[in-house]
């Protein structure tokens, strides 16, 4: 997988890594592959890897 890479709420993560929240306002997190994609501030959200883990 690659950098880059994105995933929404709900759906299962890709790959492990520090993945970053698309818009504003903005947190990262570090998940693991297979756990399920958090929201973000209550909300459905993309997430967007910036870092392999």
């Amino acid at each position: 997988m690659a950098v880059g890479r994105r995933a929404k709420t709900g759906e299962r993560c890709p790959e492990s890594g520090v993945w970053k929240v698309v818009g504003t306002p903005s947190t990262t997190a570090p998940i693991a592959v297979n756990n399920v994609m958090p929201p973000y501030n209550g909300q459905a959200v993309t997430w967007e890897l910036i870092r392999l883990a």
